[in-house]
């Protein structure tokens, strides 16, 4: 029976000399893969409608657990000021390995609404590394390492939070702090923030790039510290930002 999914084509590869097989991270079954039959030919109406991050509405034989069939795309969103971009399009490939990483972890579906939002965002010209550091704070509980923002992470205590610190995991508070690296205060509310907002709620974006610096930073550490991510996308990005500053 003919079925519609909503998706992202996340890979794509050859199958013989006119065919192809997609994985497409779908709203409705999470990740599935997909026989494009013809897709490779130049007469083909589905050549153009099988690359790589293709978002739409996708008409397939669904078969659980095998190769489904695909039959037709339609498209939602050309992200075509993401494809445009080359640093935006850093951003698209890292945001889906990682993506995919944690939905392999927790098989949640909350993180397809989460990626596809960003993705909106970001095609509407949006902060692409404050966006990117919304959904990686988001993700962190589908990989078990939440951070602790209520309060003191070493005592509990909500009031005189001073910094905050990446191998330990949250607020340091006044009488706790040591040696940790001190934040300003505009980078512990927004950090909370990240945790906390509607992605699809952003209408604007108004960070200092001073703020957005600071907490880029205590992320990097954090994922490098706790979630045993390393990915390639992620160092590709770090260079283009670096050739960008």
């Amino acid at each position: 029976m003919l079925t519609e999914v909503e998706g992202m084509i996340i890979s794509e590869t050859a199958y013989g000399d006119t065919s192809k097989i997609i994985n497409i991270f779908t709203k409705e079954y999470g990740i599935i893969g997909v026989m494009c039959k013809g897709a490779k030919s130049i007469k083909s109406h589905l050549r153009a409608l099988t690359m790589k991050f293709t978002y739409g509405i996708f008409y397939i034989y669904y078969k659980e657990d095998k190769l489904s069939i695909l039959k037709d795309v339609d498209i939602l969103n050309e992200f075509r000021n993401i494809k445009n971009d080359i640093l935006l399009i850093s951003y698209l490939n890292y945001i889906t390995e990682l993506t995919i990483q944690v939905f392999k972890h927790s098989e949640d579906m909350t993180i397809y609404e989460l990626y596809i939002s960003v993705l909106k965002k970001m095609d509407e010209k949006m902060n692409p590394l404050i966006l990117t550091n919304i959904l990686e704070c988001k993700y962190l509980p589908f990989l078990g390492v939440g951070l602790e923002l209520d309060s003191c992470v070493l005592c509990g205590n909500k009031t005189n939070i001073v910094t905050i610190d990446a191998d330990i995991g949250g607020y340091v508070c006044k009488n706790c702090y040591t040696n940790q690296i001190l934040v300003s205060e505009k980078t512990l509310k927004l950090l909370r923030m990240y945790f906390y907002v509607s992605i699809d709620s952003i209408s604007s974006i108004k960070i200092s790039d001073e703020v957005a610096k600071e907490i880029n930073f205590f992320i990097n550490r954090y994922y490098d510290r706790y979630t045993g991510l390393y990915l390639s996308s992620k160092k590709f990005l770090n260079q283009m930002l670096s050739v960008v500053d």
